[in-house]
């Protein structure tokens, strides 16, 4: 999808666009919107600097759709996940999932296991990272101990998340939900990493989100994908600096260097992707699809 506009998907009722994915709720026999089930649908749309782009990367939809669907097969013993059914009328087949309708946590819950982006600024201004004090002399790209629970709160669109405590966190959500969903994020991480390392890709850090469905946690949206995560070639791997990557690092890269002529602090919209860099982005995508799952994508 790559019109602003709604696709008209039948049988199904528009019911909200974000940044990237549109929902849509599906007909009853009587053409009344079912509340139990949404259809998610992943466009082609990017954002960047809480920005969404005006130029689409052909495909990035599709490969986010079944890199969590890979993923959420081997995630299924750590905690269920949204999905009802991969049956989708045709104007999105390949790119969208009838998923059940859950009640969303309103936490972002990010995990690090390598000290990079914004849970670096952190740490170097007063040597934590979301209230947990990490080891003296790490630098860019450095490998944390373990895991960490770093969330965020979640901020509407164009607006940016902000580094939530853990205190916070169970204030929010109460603290038996809190501990479910720190343990299941960084376990979520370290099980991708586990699978990611064999096939020579690094997580740096990933986020999630999570709903209930009555008292059960599940996992929803996208899981493990170059949107909601940091990929990173093992071979490469060099910490003191940023890391080469397989995610939309690459184009918040493209869009803060001399070629863009872009100046992020203007709050003016950051200018279309050149053709170059739309067709790298794109081969980002696929590559890192392509070496995580051993399936050509097509």
């Amino acid at each position: 999808m790559t019109s602003s506009q709604p696709l008209t998907v039948p049988g199904y009722a528009h019911v909200y666009s974000g940044k990237v994915r549109d929902l849509y709720a599906p007909l009853d026999d009587s053409g009344t919107p079912r509340n139990d089930q949404l259809l998610l649908v992943a466009s082609d749309r990017l954002s960047a600097y809480d920005f969404v782009l005006d130029t689409p990367i052909p495909d990035k939809g599709a490969v986010l759709t079944q890199l969590s669907l890979w993923w959420f097969e081997r995630l299924e013993d750590l905690v269920p996940n949204h999905v009802v059914s991969t049956d989708v009328p045709d104007v999105v087949a390949g790119r969208a999932v009838l998923v059940k309708r859950l009640a969303m946590l309103p936490v972002e819950c990010v995990a690090r296991a390598y000290l990079t982006g914004g849970g670096l600024n952190e740490y170097l201004a007063d040597g934590h990272v979301s209230g947990i004090a990490l080891p003296e002399g790490l630098v860019d790209g450095s490998r944390l101990p373990e895991p960490v629970f770093t969330p965020s709160t979640k901020a509407p669109m164009g607006e940016h998340d902000q580094p939530m405590p853990y205190a916070a966190v169970e204030a929010e959500i109460g603290a038996p939900l809190a501990s479910r969903v720190r343990d299941l994020t960084t376990a979520i991480l370290a099980r991708g990493n586990e699978i990611a390392a064999e096939r020579g890709i690094l997580i740096a850090d990933t986020k999630v989100e999570f709903g209930l469905d009555g008292d059960d946690v599940v996992l929803a949206d996208e899981v493990l994908t170059p949107d909601s995560s940091r990929f990173w070639p093992a071979d490469l791997w060099e910490p003191g600096h940023p890391q080469p990557s397989y995610d939309k690092q690459f184009v918040r890269e493209w869009l803060t260097s001399s070629a863009s002529g872009w100046d992020k602090a203007s709050g003016e919209a950051p200018p279309d992707l050149p053709e170059d860099v739309i067709a790298q982005t794109r081969a980002k995508y696929v590559e890192a699809y392509e070496r995580l799952t051993g399936r050509t994508f097509s």
